[in-house]
């Protein structure tokens, strides 16, 4: 055989590994280009709304495991703030432009911390104008 067709061998084989690896890898840890531009926008943005790093107790890149609203990038960023450690906001990227918001739903700690209930009630940070991560799936 010529070294073509060695070469076409290891190709059709690299491809057949590489698919469902790198199928695994987006399930597991999301877009990385979805990462990027949260981590990127979304820490300007409270920011700008006048939060500072000693407010925030956490925030991070999270990728959820469900269906969001097809407007938003899958991925969002969690933040929890210093004076209510029990309630975690999200926020998301619009998919048009890289407009942040944060979304209505909040998870709250409840039962002594063990319990996990989602509440759309306004709490402390709340934002005005938040969107409906559930709604458009």
């Amino acid at each position: 055989m010529s070294n073509k067709t060695y070469w076409l061998i290891g190709m059709v084989f690299f491809i057949i590994l590489a698919i469902p690896v790198g199928y695994i890898y987006l399930l597991n840890n999301g877009n990385p280009y979805t990462k990027y531009l949260v981590e990127k926008n979304v820490p300007v943005y409270l920011e700008q709304q006048g939060y500072s790093t000693e407010e925030i107790m956490e925030a991070r890149y999270v990728e959820p495991k469900y269906l969001i609203n097809r407007n938003f990038h899958h991925g969002h960023y969690m933040v929890k703030f210093v004076d209510e450690p029990d309630t975690t906001y999200y926020y998301g990227i619009m998919k048009k432009g890289t407009d942040v918001v944060q979304f209505c739903e909040k998870d709250l700690l409840t039962g002594g911390g063990v319990t996990h209930t989602i509440t759309i009630t306004e709490t402390i940070h709340s934002e005005e104008n938040c969107v409906y991560s559930l709604e458009n799936r």
